[in-house]
């Protein structure tokens, strides 16, 4: 944990030497790196520590043919995976609609199916997640520009 504070200090001192509003600017667009990243972990089904997603379980109504859509490809679009920038912050959220799917997959919590169904415990799928690549971009995003 020592490196990221230090990191964070370093961070910290070279914002410092911007204006508010470049300041803002880079943050979006860091943030904006960020979503892409997270929406491509997403895509390719696998958690922020590199590891993939536990399967669909196998029912007797998905028995008959394959489910054709990937896991959450609606929630990891622009549209809901949304992404918020300050002079000081930057970071990627889920908006308020589909936040509580979101944290059950997330953490693997119980839901109800449908409004009147059975609950069920979801797998664990962390959805977002910091993990060395994002480091990494952060890292890259601050030298090269």
């Amino acid at each position: 944990m020592g490196d990221l504070q230090r990191v964070d200090d370093w961070l910290a001192a070279l914002l410092a030497n911007l204006e508010p509003a470049a300041r803002s600017r880079m943050m979006r667009q860091l943030a904006q790196e960020l979503r892409r990243n997270q929406q491509q972990n997403i895509r390719l089904q696998r958690n922020p520590d590199g590891s993939g997603y536990e399967p669909r379980k196998v029912t007797a109504r998905t028995k008959k043919g394959r489910i054709k859509r990937q896991m959450f490809a609606k929630l990891r679009t622009a549209k809901y995976l949304k992404t918020a920038a300050s002079t000081d912050s930057a970071s990627v959220q889920f908006t308020e609609e589909v936040q509580r799917i979101a944290r059950v997959h997330h953490y693997g919590l119980r839901d109800r199916v449908n409004r009147h169904g059975i609950q069920i415990r979801y797998a664990e799928r962390r959805l977002l997640g910091y993990n060395r690549e994002i480091g990494t971009l952060i890292y890259k995003f601050f030298f090269t520009r």
